[in-house]
């Protein structure tokens, strides 16, 4: 099924061919939304472009293509506005039938665009040894979101967790272990032992520089498969690991590949050598770097990459390199999305130029995401983990909010099991949503009263939405999965019926934009038109007439499918009552 842009544009295409345009000079746009409803529902500048780049008057080539315009059951009426645009206004009676149709459709009436095509996404990337904490949640939620979305759209999607598994800090670690464990506190919280080991070395070794010597053996012993170094690494994995995964169970992430850095360790020899051998690469005062320049991209002239150190370690753009590298051999991917946050936008500036001398043929994307920031004006950051608030606290004051809010309403909601899950699917998606409904490339200051508001552009607003859809549905005795007539008569009727129809184009916006928020922004006001449309109809009065009662709660069964879609893609939990 086609989307109302996509129907559109394709009549746009059509009608500029037979006005003489088939080989236009400028590439055909979507139609958007216009953005005042008086100038119609839809808007093409596909004709003023055409005059622009023709040197002929828009509104002439405008006037032409509506002219040839095919008729089309879902059009009303074709208007040439301003300079030369085309405005469509749509029709009541096929909008209603659209939306019908993708009401039915567990997809609701969505395109493939990515079917046919494979796309690896790399996110979350927690460090081994280390407690997931704020810092990490950028990663994680917009990684999610995108995840669900490209699959949602019919990529074939890898999701791979691509973990700091390798490296100085575990000889740091294992030098730690030997001289300061707690064999019982490592008992009973792992991975915090391991996280003050990890810091109480930093401590000494910034007055004891033997110590950083004595980590850098216990590293090479590692890279090079000591026993003992390689158990006590393969311990820190495990401990690391059953904690990463129990935050992930309660998020509702699940990963296709689980790959370390370590994953790539005997290919980085390899990597260095092929680098070398095509020019890519050279030696430079006992080092091996790559150079770039303008060539490259922008703000690459004269950057620097080292891939090999002068004591012959690895970096981590030579990690980043074979990562690529399987990556290709294993899924031939389309597509290859790095979701970081924005201090690494050189890096992965420097890595993609490296693919494409290597001839890798992925778009490669990275989606920088803006800092994570503490109230104090810190930075979240991964590495050093102290005193960062973590992430399974946050979940749960998160829960414990929503849980005293649910709990206030005991009488309606009885059952003690179902108000704990509310509370769960109303504090996660609390958090969930703070992130998700700004620009992912705009700083987040960390706010506990902000991050769990319980009112106003929320999660709450949007589950409460959806639940206020069945709460209808169930007075009704309507099954929100049997198809149903509808009609738009009240203007609030059509709006909400557009508004459902665009999620479809808003979601492969948002995915191909790597901005969630789109999507975020579009549920909001999707709830608003809803709100406005119960407010302006009645639905289940005794005095509507029985056929309008019918289309109305078609409409509502609509809207329950239409966000129960937007927020499952965005992560959260949809209830059917609150």
């Amino acid at each position: 099924m086609s989307t109302l842009s996509q129907t559109l544009t394709e009549l746009v295409q059509v009608a500029a061919a037979a006005a003489g345009h088939a080989d236009a000079p400028v590439a055909l746009e979507p139609c958007v939304p216009t953005t005042d409803p008086a100038h119609g529902d839809y808007q093409s500048n596909h004709a003023f472009r055409l005059g622009k780049a023709l040197r002929t008057n828009p509104r002439q080539v405008a006037e032409a293509v509506r002219a040839a315009l095919p008729a089309h059951p879902l059009v009303a009426s074709v208007e040439v506005a301003g300079p030369g645009f085309l405005n469509f206004r749509l029709d009541d009676a096929a909008l209603a039938d659209a939306l019908a149709t993708a009401a039915a459709d567990p997809r609701f009436g969505a395109p493939l665009p990515g079917a046919g095509r494979t796309l690896v996404i790399d996110y979350s990337s927690p460090n081994i040894a280390k407690r997931m904490h704020v810092g990490h949640m950028r990663s994680t939620l917009i990684g999610q979101a995108l995840d669900r979305m490209f699959r949602f759209l019919g990529y074939a999607v890898v999701s791979d967790n691509h973990l700091g598994d390798w490296g100085t800090p575990f000889g740091m670690l294992i030098v730690a272990w030997d001289r300061w464990r707690d064999e019982e506190a490592f008992g009973d919280d792992p991975v915090a032992e391991l996280l003050r080991l990890y810091q109480r070395f930093r401590a000494e070794a910034a007055d004891d520089p033997a110590l950083m010597e004595q980590a850098r053996a216990e590293t090479a012993n590692l890279q090079a498969g000591e026993p003992r170094a390689r158990s006590l690494w393969e311990r820190f994995v495990a401990v690391s690991m059953a904690e990463f995964d129990q935050v992930y169970r309660r998020l509702g992430v699940r990963f296709d590949e689980t790959l370390g850095e370590s994953a790539y360790d005997a290919m980085l020899p390899g990597v260095v050598d092929d680098l070398l051998a095509r020019g890519i690469a050279v030696e430079d005062e006992g080092a091996v770097i790559v150079r770039f320049d303008e060539a490259d991209g922008k703000g690459l002239k004269d950057a620097v990459a080292v891939v090999r150190k002068r004591d012959g370690a690895a970096t981590y753009t030579t990690t980043d390199v074979a990562t690529i590298r399987y990556r290709m051999d294993r899924w031939t991917p389309d597509v290859i999305v790095y979701v970081t946050d924005v201090r690494q936008k050189q890096h992965f500036q420097q890595l993609f130029a490296i693919a494409a001398r290597l001839g890798v043929q992925a778009d490669l994307r990275h989606v920088a995401f803006g800092m994570l920031k503490l109230a104090d004006g810190q930075v979240a950051a991964s590495r050093s983990g102290g005193g960062l608030v973590s992430l399974v606290e946050v979940l749960d004051e998160a829960v414990r909010r929503a849980r005293a809010v649910v709990d206030q309403r005991a009488d309606e909601i009885p059952d003690e099991a179902e108000r704990a899950a509310i509370a769960e699917a109303v504090g996660l998606g609390a958090v969930r949503y703070a992130d998700l409904s700004q620009n992912p490339q705009s700083d987040v200051t960390f706010d506990w009263d902000k991050m769990l508001a319980l009112t106003g552009n929320t999660a709450v607003y949007l589950l409460y939405a959806h639940a206020r859809c069945w709460s209808m549905l169930r007075t009704a005795g309507v099954d929100p999965g049997t198809p149903r007539p509808l009609a738009l008569i009240d203007p609030t009727e059509r709006t909400l019926a557009l508004s459902l129809l665009r999620l479809p184009e808003i979601v492969a916006t948002a995915a191909e934009a790597a901005r969630p928020n789109l999507l975020a922004d579009h549920l909001f006001g999707l709830a608003q038109d809803f709100s406005a449309f119960y407010l302006a109809c009645p639905v289940l009065k005794d005095d509507v007439e029985p056929a309008v009662r019918e289309a109305r709660l078609g409409l509502v069964a609509a809207t329950a499918r239409g966000m129960a879609l937007g927020l499952e893609l965005l992560g959260l939990t949809p209830l059917q009552r609150m």
